[in-house]
């Protein structure tokens, strides 16, 4: 449990952290659902890695008939860009910027700090590390979005104007088109983020290839 407004489940490295990689949950899982991602991770070359996985808030889906569950924002339709939660998207925002703030607090400086989630994750993930006000490590997103497009190039800090991007994708996701990741590739590379794409013929999932390019990835901008 964190002394943010979220809850966190952490896999602590037993020693001081020289890193930390906060990793977000899609739309009704859990903080839980990447700790098998988080071990097979391999990042000694960096030193010990604090994992970090915070739990989003429970709240009706609208999409889901209003079934409350965990999800970063609401998905109002099947039209995630005309009918985005702005509020709630802004609000997940602002509480995954707690959680980065925490770990500067705990000693790992923003610099060393990996913002990573899938899906919801991903969007939040894209939304809430563009906009950050200190330089992080890298940004990681799984078979996601970016959120709020529009307002990205305004809104975005010029402390995270250049920040080192990994996104990958499943070529037959029937949940977040493969179109809807590969426009959010484009406008990250004409903003003029180091962007590194993967696809997989895989649906909305993740794959071991994906996992292993993660920690290639991840090897580099903690380096």
């Amino acid at each position: 449990m964190s002394d943010t407004a979220l809850q966190t489940i952490e896999l602590d490295p037993g020693a001081e952290p020289r890193a930390s990689v906060i990793i977000l949950h899609g739309l009704g899982a859990d903080g839980t659902d990447f700790l098998p991602m988080a071990d097979e991770l391999k990042l000694a070359p960096v030193g010990p890695v604090r994992f970090v996985f915070p739990r989003a808030p429970v709240r009706p889906v609208t999409i889901n008939g209003g079934l409350a569950m965990r999800a970063w924002y609401d998905i109002l339709g099947a039209d995630i860009v005309q009918r985005e939660d702005e509020a709630g998207l802004r609000e997940s925002m602002r509480l995954v910027q707690q959680v980065i703030d925490r770990e500067v607090a705990r000693g790992v400086p923003a610099r060393r700090i990996v913002l990573a989630g899938f899906s919801q994750g991903c969007a939040v993930t894209l939304g809430a590390g563009l906009r950050h006000p200190e330089r992080l490590a890298g940004l990681a997103g799984l078979s996601g979005y970016v959120p709020l497009a529009a307002t990205t190039a305004a809104e975005r800090h010029a402390a995270n104007h250049d920040t080192p991007v990994f996104l990958a994708h499943g070529r037959h996701d029937g949940v977040v088109s493969l179109a809807r990741g590969i426009a959010g590739r484009d406008l990250l590379l004409g903003l003029g983020h180091a962007v590194e794409w993967h696809d997989y013929p895989m649906e909305h999932s993740v794959c071991m290839e994906e996992v292993q390019a993660l920690n290639q990835w991840l090897l580099r901008v903690l380096g």
